[in-house]
């Protein structure tokens, strides 16, 4: 049985991975639009300077480069967090990457605060 209050760095999968964050309080699944970042909990978005990534995890693909992930572990201005899947290498999402390119504060932590 897996340790419940397993360390982020003991994950190795995007779903587990993404299990923990939800549990530690990284419950909305953010998304890019035009408009900024979307938070579907509360119907508001974000610009770049109204969020902190507090970490972020990459994942590769081992037999197939489309597999190839980052985990970004968000929190807003106003309290709200969650998570933001993207692609990376060939299969960024632009709009997400030009997003994350403006966001000034972008943390790498051991484990998520």
């Amino acid at each position: 049985m897996q340790n419940q209050k397993a360390s982020f760095e003991n994950m190795n999968t995007l779903s587990s991975l993404t299990e923990t964050a939800f549990n530690k309080g990284y419950t909305d699944n953010f998304r890019v639009e035009e408009d900024g970042l979307f938070a579907p909990a509360t119907g508001i978005h974000y610009l770049p300077n109204e969020v902190k990534i507090d970490n972020f995890y990459r994942f590769e693909g081992a037999s197939n480069p489309e597999d190839n992930a980052i985990l970004y572990c968000i929190e807003t201005h106003d309290g709200v967090k969650g998570t933001l899947i993207d692609g990376y290498g060939a299969n960024t999402d632009d709009l997400i990457g030009e997003f994350i390119k403006d966001v000034e504060e972008i943390q790498k932590a051991e484990s998520v605060k």
